[in-house]
């Protein structure tokens, strides 16, 4: 196997951008988040708030209908669209062009859900972040990752990964499947694991921040939330994923002191976000 490059601070600092005193949030991207399922409008919740709470301007929601409560009270700051479906998407039609989309968590793999994300990717031009369910319908579907545009993120965790790329018998094994996948379809994997690998065409890098304290529900879903900010905040892909990688991971070791591995919670990846952004910073 190739030696990784490592994401270091100053490997970030290389092409972060600090925000500009003078900005306004019609110039910090907007941001569109397509989530959620009856039962799992948490993950609409988690993947959103972490989006704006890492430098969005704006972000707007696309979910089932029994979603749209739950969004609107648990964050006043997101705007919400629905789904003519009560309990999960069947056609995603946006009122408007964002800079980016995440789309993925908790969706499920419904039939109507995958034909609605098959419509979708027919004409969606927009920098595009991958996860969870989406990743899940295209590994049945692996004709429509035809339709993925170039330097498309997916964030797959090892079981989804898996189903994309098929079993690997080694390390080495896993890495060579996962370089020819990103290469055949020129999108870059976000391995998630311990540590997070990034799949770029035939570059990998691995992470240097981060700890166990990451493996629990919704760690995934505040990750897309987090790569899409900064997609529409106008990174290119490879440094939106990295970015993405390394401050996720800074908030577990930000909290850790704190928090200890056992209560460590998603929501508490949030709750880090600007204490890992000053940590960037300073």
């Amino acid at each position: 196997m190739k030696t990784p490059f490592l994401i270091t601070k100053e490997e970030i600092l290389k092409f972060y951008k600090p925000v500009n005193p003078h900005t306004h949030k019609g110039l910090q991207g907007h941001a569109v988040i397509i989530a959620g399922s009856y039962g799992k409008i948490g993950a609409a919740v988690l993947a959103s708030k972490a989006c704006l709470k890492s430098g969005c301007g704006l972000v707007t929601t696309f979910t089932p209908k029994c979603g749209y409560q739950i969004l609107q009270i648990s964050i006043p700051e997101v705007m919400v669209v629905t789904d003519e479906n009560s309990n999960f998407i069947t056609n995603i039609h946006l009122p408007l062009i964002p800079q980016a989309i995440g789309i993925g968590p908790g969706i499920g793999q419904e039939l109507a859900t995958q034909k609605a994300l098959f419509e979708f990717l027919r004409s969606n031009k927009t920098p595009l972040a991958l996860d969870a369910d989406a990743l899940n319908i295209l590994a049945e579907n692996q004709s429509w990752l035809e339709l993925v545009p170039e330097n498309t993120i997916l964030t797959p965790h090892p079981k989804e990964l898996e189903r994309l790329i098929g079993k690997w018998n080694s390390e080495s094994e896993k890495f060579q499947k996962t370089l020819a996948f990103s290469e055949k379809y020129k999108v870059i994997i976000v391995m998630k694991g311990a540590p997070t690998y990034i799949i770029n065409k035939q570059e990998i890098y691995e992470n240097t921040t981060g700890n166990a304290a990451l493996a629990t529900a919704g760690s995934g879903d505040t990750l897309t939330g987090i790569i899409t900010s900064f997609l529409a905040q106008g990174y290119e892909p490879k440094h939106a994923a990295k970015l993405g990688v390394f401050i996720h991971g800074l908030t577990a070791d930000i909290a850790l002191p704190q928090a200890g591995y056992q209560s460590f919670i998603a929501s508490d990846i949030i709750e880090n976000l600007g204490k890992a952004f000053l940590e960037l910073e300073n």
